[in-house]
């Protein structure tokens, strides 16, 4: 085959490179080369997708599930640039033909593409993302809906990627983890049509964005207490940051920010258009809660009796073995706008202002009555604090710094928008502060 032009990036053409865990290796927490027998494998990170409190509600299985470990692998499988070609279009079949060789492919026009092929890296793992359950993809993501759970139905239309993005690690310290837009197919390719975003770069090179983008937002003080949101920007598939299109889709690409980079932070938020996921660090799990915490805590409130104000029953939270069913007797509800708890009860329905609109015995405010649920996702907590305060109108219990810097997080929704929701559930935030604390009665006795 004779490629039009000279290789413009890297070194000669290597042809028909392969190289061991290039596709379909999806061991994700297997002792890396330097471990010994018995030792735990080197962990990157963990992906967190927002709304599934701790678990899909069809189970964790293999691939698909609410959150995934980053681990090193036994052999290295990332890739890098290496050479460069401008070939004509009936030449495009040909040059991706090569399963063994990763590509890019920039079509720029009818009778123009330019093709740039990847060759091993031995220093970095690659994970791919997307809703594509075939091998080369290690993390399966499917749509969230707004309240929690998958869009389900053959008639929901996804609008996450097959081969959404790829997170590139280094094997050695610190272990840094860079995001790319756009993920390898089962050809090895990543394919640029001709209606999508795509530039030549003032060194000569090619970058592009893909049909509904990659955004990603790194907090600000890291994820920890003094935690702020930061400022959403979108990843090219070369790993360059950009300010956000005008709609997610457009095809006119934001602005170059110079000053920033596609190093994952921890607490890093990664958007694919349907989907939310959070990347934890491994110091930064160590600050968070643990399940053993969170069902310390569980219990510390209970064993505080808190009471009915009006019904005068004992109230506690369910064991989370239970899962989140219809609400049990002794589950605490909450009056989302002034934050009283109280037992379930029937009276004060305004149904003028809607039916899940109640009056609060003890204040008189008019809002939304629901169950107390906690959360149970500990990844998603800044914190290990008491379950103080409530998501609304959802009724999701963690820590106040937790509720507060989700309530104040804008996550992206549609082509252009953007709301605060639930980390818990993906529920939209409503209210003042889209978030209350909960004012309990302790026993009479």
């Amino acid at each position: 085959m004779v490629l039009e032009g000279n290789p413009e990036v890297g070194s000669p053409r290597t042809s028909d490179l392969r190289h061991p865990g290039s596709q379909g290796s999806c061991v994700l927490s297997s002792p890396g080369e330097d471990a010994q027998p018995g030792e735990e494998p080197i962990k990157y990170g963990e992906l967190i997708v927002l709304g599934y409190n701790g678990c899909l509600a069809s189970g964790d299985k293999g691939r698909r599930r609410s959150r995934l470990a980053l681990s090193r692998r036994p052999h290295a499988n990332g890739v890098k640039p290496d050479v460069m070609h401008h070939i004509s279009t009936p030449l495009i079949s040909k040059a991706l033909s090569n399963r063994g060789q990763h590509s890019i492919s920039y079509t720029l026009s009818r009778s123009h593409s330019v093709i740039v092929e990847y060759t091993h890296d031995s220093d970095t793992d690659m994970f791919q993302i997307g809703r594509s359950t075939e091998n080369m993809i290690d993390f399966v993501v499917t749509d969230t809906s707004p309240g929690g759970g998958a869009a389900e139905g053959p008639s929901a239309q996804s609008t996450i990627s097959r081969y959404a993005c790829r997170i590139l690690c280094d094997r050695r310290p610190p272990y840094t983890a860079r995001i790319y837009a756009a993920g390898f197919d089962a050809s090895s390719n990543i394919f640029l049509g001709e209606r999508a975003a795509k530039w030549r770069t003032p060194d000569g090179l090619m970058d592009g964005l893909t049909t509904n983008g990659v955004l990603v937002m790194h907090p600000a003080g890291g994820f920890s207490e003094d935690s702020a949101p930061g400022v959403w920007r979108e990843i090219s598939v070369c790993g360059n940051v950009y300010t956000l299109r005008d709609s997610r889709s457009a095809q006119q690409r934001g602005k170059l920010v110079e000053n920033e980079s596609n190093v994952l932070q921890d607490g890093s938020l990664i958007d694919l258009c349907g989907a939310t996921l959070l990347w934890r660090t491994p110091a930064g799990l160590l600050r968070a809660p643990t399940l053993k915490q969170l069902e310390a805590q569980r219990q510390e409130a209970n064993a505080a009796r808190p009471q009915c104000p009006v019904g005068l029953s004992t109230l506690a939270f369910p064991s989370p073995a239970r899962g989140r069913t219809a609400p049990d007797k002794q589950q605490p509800w909450v009056y989302v706008r002034c934050g009283h708890v109280h037992g379930y009860h029937g009276w004060g329905c305004r149904r003028e202002r809607g039916p899940q609109e109640r009056e609060c015995p003890l204040c008189r405010l008019v809002g939304p009555y629901v169950p107390l649920w906690l959360g149970q996702e500990a990844g998603l907590c800044l914190d290990p604090g008491p379950p103080s305060h409530a998501f609304a109108p959802c009724g999701h219990v963690c820590s106040e710094k937790t509720a507060r810097y989700w309530a104040q997080t804008p996550l992206p929704h549609g082509t252009h928008a953007f709301h605060a929701a639930c980390p818990f559930c993906g529920a939209w935030l409503t209210g003042e502060h889209g978030c209350v604390r909960l004012i309990f009665q302790g026993p009479l006795d």
